[in-house]
């Protein structure tokens, strides 16, 4: 189904994009390829080669302020995040986000999914697919939120909510998801993706853009080369 809404094109038979399956194999989550491998996601092996430094601070924030209030504060962003999803998957497959309800942390998803399709989804031309699992043959997998083309250059794209505002230096591993994705999708559609965009919004409404391409994109390209390198290290041993 073609279909065009604001000037947007949602065209999701461009590629033939197919949901993968996931299974806990020996205690850890694996998706499972078309070509017969489960492989580990994406997010799993940037927290399996996580830099002693961003484990410490995480360690620290938790000591900081108390291990229920960190439950609390993850439990709710996670929520938060799950609802701006589902807000923007129907805009952009049927131009039309939904209705909110009454309940208040919907309300706030809503407001912020709005502000995602005016300020950011605004400058896409096509889109090919939202939620779409990517792999890389007998590498890696993953889900990214969406696929197309982001001022005519075609781009893996995320959405992003955060409790506030963030400085660009502290979300490499956003930029190292969006590298991966493009990589997955480059080897399994014969692609030539080298940009990506982060389109984050926080709870107060207050939206951001990370653009990540040329020469940058080829420096994430070979940091998660480094990863993925570091993982299958660890994995071996």
């Amino acid at each position: 189904m073609r279909r065009e809404f604001y000037c947007l094109i949602y065209n999701p038979n461009k590629f033939p994009y197919t949901e993968l399956k996931r299974e806990t194999i020996n205690g850890s989550r694996k998706y499972l390829t078309p070509d017969g491998f489960a492989v580990p996601s994406v997010t799993t092996i940037l927290d399996a080669t996580k830099s002693e430094e961003k484990k410490q601070a995480l360690r620290e924030w938790r000591k900081r302020v108390g291990e229920q209030k960190a439950k609390e504060i993850t439990t709710e962003a996670a929520g938060r995040g799950t609802r701006m999803h589902k807000f923007l998957e129907n805009h952009i497959k049927t131009g039309d986000t939904g209705k909110p309800g009454s309940n208040p942390y919907s309300i706030q998803s809503h407001q912020m999914a709005q502000t995602i399709i005016e300020q950011g989804l605004s400058k896409c031309q096509e889109f090919w697919g939202t939620e779409v699992s990517l792999y890389f043959p007998e590498v890696y997998a993953g889900t990214t939120d969406l696929v197309g083309v982001h001022d005519n250059l075609e781009c893996i794209m995320d959405h992003k909510q955060t409790n506030k505002p963030k400085k660009r230096e502290w979300i490499d591993d956003y930029f190292l998801q969006l590298a991966a994705y493009a990589l997955a999708h480059n080897e399994t559609y014969g692609t030539k993706i080298r940009k990506g965009v982060v389109f984050m919004c926080s709870a107060d409404n207050q939206y951001q853009e990370f653009v990540v391409e040329g020469t940058e994109f080829d420096k994430y390209t070979d940091l998660w080369y480094q990863k993925l390198t570091q993982y299958y290290n660890q994995f071996l041993e």
